[in-house]
Order: C-alpha cells, then sequence, then structure tokens
C-alpha cells in the first residue's frame, strides 16, 4: 500500500461513536484542540458549548446523540471527523484523496484546509439555522433495501415529486428523502414488493429538490468565509468530481442541499483508479461496510476505521495508525510528533550543564509543519470493517474485564446492522425487532446466537424465552448479564 493507493472517508449522519470519541481523548490531545474550536462557534451561534455533553460524563450513543438539540448533533460529527483527520495527519498520513459522505463533505474539506475548522463548523451551523427557519419538521429519510435503479421505479410508481433519491450508499441500500407522509407511504410499497425499508433518525429530507429556493441564501452564508483551494484532493460524491482550485466552494456546497449523493459510484470509481486502502476518519465505521459492500469482488481491498472499538476496549485508529508505514507516512514527523519536545529539552539540559547556550529561544523549537507532497487531481470518474481480532476473553464470574455496556451496545448494533444490512441508526434500544423492524424469530435467534457466539458464551438454554429479547437494548442486557456471571460454551471454557 502506498499514498497513491489511499482514500480517507468522512461520514456524515449517524457517524458518532460516544465512548470511541472519549477514549480517544485520553490518547490524543487533537480531540480536545478540534473541539475546543468546535465549542467557541457553538457558543457564538448557539449560545452554549458541545464538548461538555460530548467529551464529560456517560458517553453518548448515536441514540442519545439525537435526543439532543440537532445542534449538538451535527457539530459532534462534524468534530469527531475533523479530529479523528487531525490525529492521522499529525502522525504522517498523506492520502491521495479525501472523500466526504453529505455532511462529511464539509469536514472534508477543513482537512483539506479549504476552511479553517471553525469556519468548517460556521458552515456546519449556517446550514442547520437555514433549514430550521426554512422547513417545518415533516421532513424524513428513509433507507431502502433495493439499489439505485430500482428505488427510482420504485418513486416513479408513487408519482409523488415531493420524493427524491438522496443518497446511493451501495447496490442493497439507498436512501430516499421527503414529506413524512411520502416517505412512509413509499415504505409501505417497498415492503409490499419484498423490498425492506426503514426510517432514519435525521432531523431534516436533506438532499430534496425542494430544498433549492434555499441554496441561494445558503451560499450568501458560505461566501462570507476565507476559503482556499484544497490543499488534498477532495473528491465530491455529489459533484461527481473532484473540487478544483477555481470553484466557488460557495456555490458548490449550497448545492449539497438538492443534489444526491453517489458513494457507491464515488468508490467503484476510486477503486478503478487505483485507490484500495479506505481509512474512515469518524465513528461508527459505517462507510467503511457500505466500501465493503460495494466492492465485495475485490481481493486487494483493505478497510480501516478510527473511532470505532473492538470487542478488547481497542480504539480502530491505533490499528489505522500501525499500517501507516505503508500508506504514505512520513516517518520522522511521526517520531518528532511523539518525542521531539522531550529530545530537544534534553539536549538543552545537557548543554546547559556545560555551559553552552544552545538556543537563544526560551522554549523549544516548534518544527515547521512540512508541505505535503503535491496531490494527484483525484479520479476523473468518480469494508473491511475492523472486526474484533477474535472473541472476547470471557468473562469469569465477577470479572473485571466484562466489555461496559455502551462497547456491548456498539458491538450489537453493528453485527445486526452488517447481517441485515440495515443502517446501523435504526437499531436503537427500544425498537422491536419483529413489530417494527420485521426481523421474524428465526432470524433473531440466529442473529443472538451469533452475539453469544462471538463472547464466547453458551447458547441460550432451558427457560430461554425470545420475547425478553424483542428489542437490542433487552440483547445488550443479557449479553453483559451472562458475561458477569460467566456463561462460557464448552468450546470456550
Amino acid at each position: 500500500m502506498t499514498a497513491e493507493e489511499t482514500a480517507v472517508l468522512f461520514p456524515g449522519q449517524g457517524g458518532f461513536d460516544g465512548a470511541a470519541l472519549q477514549a480517544a481523548r485520553m490518547k490524543y490531545q487533537q480531540v480536545d484542540e478540534i473541539f475546543k474550536a468546535v465549542d467557541a462557534v457553538a457558543e457564538e451561534i448557539f449560545g452554549s458549548t458541545v464538548s461538555a455533553v460530548l467529551l464529560e460524563g456517560s458517553p453518548l450513543s448515536v441514540d442519545d446523540l439525537l435526543q439532543q438539540p440537532d445542534h449538538v448533533s451535527q457539530l459532534a460529527i462534524y468534530g469527531s471527523d475533523v479530529a479523528a483527520w487531525r490525529i492521522l495527519r499529525e502522525n504522517g498520513l498523506r492520502p491521495r484523496v479525501l472523500v466526504g459522505h453529505s455532511l462529511g463533505e464539509i469536514a472534508a474539506l477543513a482537512a483539506a484546509d479549504a476552511f479553517s475548522v471553525e469556519d468548517g463548523a460556521r458552515i456546519v451551523a449556517e446550514r442547520l439555522r437555514i433549514l430550521r427557519d426554512a422547513e417545518p419538521a415533516t421532513g424524513r429519510m428513509a433507507a431502502v433495501a433495493l439499489d439505485g435503479r430500482r428505488t427510482r421505479h420504485l418513486l416513479d410508481l408513487l408519482d409523488d415529486p415531493a420524493l427524491a433519491v438522496a443518497a446511493e450508499n451501495h447496490d442493497r441500500q439507498t436512501v430516499i428523502s421527503g414529506p413524512e407522509r411520502s416517505v412512509l407511504a413509499a415504505l409501505r410499497v417497498a415492503r409490499e414488493l419484498g423490498a425492506g425499508g426503514l426510517l432514519l433518525a435525521s432531523p431534516f429530507a436533506f438532499h430534496n429538490p425542494a430544498l433549492e429556493p434555499l441554496r441561494a441564501p445558503f451560499a450568501a452564508r458560505v461566501a462570507r468565509l476565507p476559503r482556499q483551494a484544497p490543499r488534498t484532493a477532495v473528491y465530491s460524491p455529489i459533484l461527481r468530481r473532484a473540487y478544483r482550485a477555481d470553484d466557488d466552494l460557495a456555490d458548490l456546497l449550497a448545492r449539497h442541499l438538492v443534489h444526491p449523493v453517489d458513494f457507491r459510484g464515488t468508490i467503484r470509481g476510486l477503486y478503478d483508479n487505483g485507490v484500495t486502502t479506505f481509512v474512515e476518519a469518524g465513528g461508527l465505521g459505517s462507510l467503511g461496510r457500505c466500501v465493503q459492500r460495494v466492492l465485495a469482488d475485490a481481493g486487494d481491498l483493505a478497510v480501516r476505521s478510527t473511532f470505532t472499538l473492538d470487542a478488547g476496549g481497542r480504539l480502530g485508529v491505533e490499528e489505522a495508525l500501525a499500517g501507516l508505514t505503508d500508506t504514505g507516512a512520513d516517518s520522522f514527523e511521526r517520531f518528532w510528533t511523539s518525542y521531539g519536545t522531550q529530545l530537544v529539552e534534553r539536549v538543552r539540559t545537557r548543554l546547559s550543564a556545560t555551559g553552552t547556550v544552545p538556543f537563544a529561544a526560551t522554549g523549544p523549537a516548534t518544527p515547521a509543519e512540512p508541505a505535503p507532497a503535491v496531490a494527484p487531481a483525484g479520479p476523473s470518474t468518480p469494508a473491511q470493517h475492523l472486526s474484533p481480532s477474535g472473541p472476547a476473553e470471557p468473562a469469569t464470574p465477577g470479572a473485571a474485564g466484562v466489555p461496559d455496556r455502551a462497547e456491548l451496545l456498539t458491538a450489537v448494533r453493528a453485527l445486526y446492522a452488517e447481517a441485515l444490512e440495515y443502517p446501523e441508526e435504526v437499531f436503537t434500544e427500544d425498537v422491536l425487532l419483529e413489530a417494527e423492524l420485521g426481523i421474524d424469530s428465526v432470524k433473531q435467534v440466529e442473529l443472538l446466537n451469533r452475539v453469544t457466539a462471538r463472547y464466547g458464551i453458551a447458547p441460550a438454554g432451558k427457560g430461554f424465552r425470545l420475547s425478553d429479547c424483542d428489542t437490542v437494548g433487552k440483547v445488550v442486557d443479557l449479553l453483559q448479564a451472562r458475561l458477569v456471571r460467566g456463561d462460557m460454551s464448552v468450546a470456550a471454557a
């Protein structure tokens, strides 16, 4: 793997993992640095910071985040994306191209220095404010288990001009947007035709032509912000091309309100142009799983996550950083970032002891950041998700090594989403697996057995009732209780 083969992906709606973000904060100062900048904008525009909610106290799940004011959720995703990128960047990653999904495209432009971190946050805030002011809270989005072509046929059948394809993620997931009544009607027809579909927890019906009247006022707000040509190539799944030095960024970002996201086509195009390694900068790793599905036939594919936690509590970014030597990292820069200050101080101390004044400055020298290599212009056309390396070591009764509930919830949601090819955000703690998601009892038992097998726990035995695990939250509670008891399988024992 080389830099020429590497793309960094920035997730949008739902791309957040509070437990992983807090774990990253304990190890990487970049998290506090980025959220300090985001906080300044949040306080300026909304009158309160976001980091106290996100970084202090119990970590927030995606479900918890959606209970917060909408500016908290939007800035949380943006800040998480940029913080993950900053960690990768300052450890030497120099990818060929950056790619954002919807909201994540703003983070990608900030990562490429087209906007400052603060101004990227202002764009997120202004995008939200203009939607708040203009759109009644009746818009919804839904994921349909069809490819883009079949989804468009479905919308043609309904003949409702308010409905639109908002995003094509992979061959079995397309997102639609529109008024709530229209979206619900589309879901009913999809289910009658044998295709699954689920409402998404999104504050607005993004990527819909109905938002056309908002383009000009949003562009005017963005145009007031300073900007420059991206220093790293940024490919847009909305524009279906890379940003250029002479682009009107304000106008192009305003197009995002009405144009769909072609993530599937972007990933296929990047791969056809030589990109084989995809690193997701942000929470949950959902884009990585989409990449895996788009490129299911690729034998040389590598996908890495950042703000995710495996069953053993290891951050995805640690594994991503471990492979940086092969993905364009500058090994000296990585060394200097980690040890440069200590090295300068040691030299200063030793020379001072001999009466030599090595530096006129009173503080350690700060190395100038090397200019990145000129990035290729990006393809002209447009995962392996970090799974645990194996089952977690089974707990013994009373063991302290049992993962906490937030970690288990994240793992269960990811497993269910991957197995069913549903968006992760639909698996809220209290959603009814059969009544609301249509998961029959046979499939529920299969999924439950996969969950327990991952943690080395014996399958449910006599006395178990499936009705006791009819929600994701109840599955997690059962899993945690059995881990604490140490209900190991014979094989694990």
